[in-house]
Parts: C-alpha cells; sequence; structure tokens
C-alpha cells in the first residue's frame, strides 16, 4: 500500500498539498499516483507567477508509461517551481513527497483546502480505485 502522510490533503486526481504557512502550500503528485506511472522522465511545470485556478490543468508529468496532467488543487500565484526536476525528473519516483515536490503556490482562498481529502479518504480513494 502506498505511503499516505497523515499531515498532508489530496486531491481526487492525486495531487497531495501540504501548508509550508502564511498562506503557501507546496504541491506535488502522491506515491502512489507515481507508482502507476512508473518511471518519471519529464516534467512540464507552470511558470513562476502563473496564476492558477482550482481544478485546471497546469502541468504535465512524462513516464516511461505514460503522459498526465496534473491539477491546480488551490488557486494562487506560483511562487516557485521545482527546477531540480528538469534534470532529475526521477526525484519523484525516489521522494515524491520531500525532493520531488513539483511548485509552490501563494493561495488566494484556503478555504479551498475544505474540498480536498484528508489522509484516510484519500486511502479509501486508492483501495476503491483497485476493486
Amino acid at each position: 500500500m502506498s505511503d499516505v502522510p497523515s499531515e498532508l490533503k489530496y486531491t481526487n486526481s492525486h495531487e497531495w498539498v501540504r501548508s509550508e504557512g502564511s498562506g503557501i502550500y507546496c504541491i506535488g503528485i502522491t506515491e502512489h499516483a507515481q507508482e502507476l506511472l512508473g518511471d518519471m522522465v519529464f516534467f512540464e511545470l507552470p511558470a513562476l507567477d502563473d496564476s492558477l485556478d482550482a481544478g485546471d490543468s497546469c502541468a504535465v508529468a512524462e513516464s516511461v508509461k505514460a503522459a498526465t496532467d496534473v491539477y491546480a488543487p488551490l488557486s494562487g500565484k506560483v511562487l516557485a517551481i521545482n527546477d531540480e526536476l528538469e534534470g532529475l525528473p526521477e526525484l519523484v519516483n525516489q521522494d515524491p513527497y520531500g525532493d520531488g515536490w513539483l511548485w509552490r503556490v501563494q493561495v488566494d482562498d484556503e478555504a479551498e483546502l475544505d474540498s480536498l481529502l484528508n489522509a484516510d479518504q484519500y486511502q479509501d480513494l486508492i483501495f476503491s480505485e483497485s476493486d
């Protein structure tokens, strides 16, 4: 079973969200997502200062198996992108909740967090998808 850290929030499309404080949130794809995708080979990330709307496709993750869209879990302005992934996309496979983060965003409305899944709800989602 995939690791699902309890301090994170999750989306139905397998992104995770971690508070960095002061309305800043770090975004990545879950361990479950990277397991399904396989070895990552490329990421197209949003640009710095992009304004994202929750639910919008804003990045692409490419693996040896497939390319898939990555969705913005929260609306806001992109403050940072993980430049390390340009040369080391496998960081997402090795450490999806640490060095494999994708971008950081200053959120517009923290109430959007209420629509995200907690760890137990995300575990249930993973379990239901494996049926």
